[in-house]
């Protein structure tokens, strides 16, 4: 039986509260299954910063869900203090700016 929308919503939020910075991707940080998801975490990593991620490919319910949840449709999905920060894009934006650092630490 798998869970129901509702119940992985739930397990987001749990993932959010708990953790302060969390990467939501494709694969792992060492191996990204996603070009992506891979520039996300080298730029986490350059950055220094620990960070918590979940790989949506073993976790298809919640991939399903966290676009409902985020109101945003594709992956990577970076987190700080369960605010969504953005997706690649957005995230390597901020680094070369240098307000990614400003805005996480």
């Amino acid at each position: 039986m798998h869970p129901s929308t509702q119940d992985t919503i739930t397990l987001i939020e749990q993932q959010l509260a708990e953790n302060t910075l969390i990467l939501y991707m494709k694969g792992t940080p060492e191996q990204p299954r996603c070009g992506f998801s891979a520039r996300v975490a080298q730029v986490l990593n350059a950055c220094q910063f620990n960070f918590a991620y979940v790989d949506v490919l073993t976790h298809p319910e919640i991939r399903q869900a966290l676009p409902l949840y985020s109101q945003w449709p594709t992956f990577p999905q970076l987190y700080y203090r369960g605010e969504l920060i953005g997706g690649c894009d957005i995230v390597e934006e901020l680094y070369k700016t240098g307000k990614l650092k400003e805005k996480l630490t």
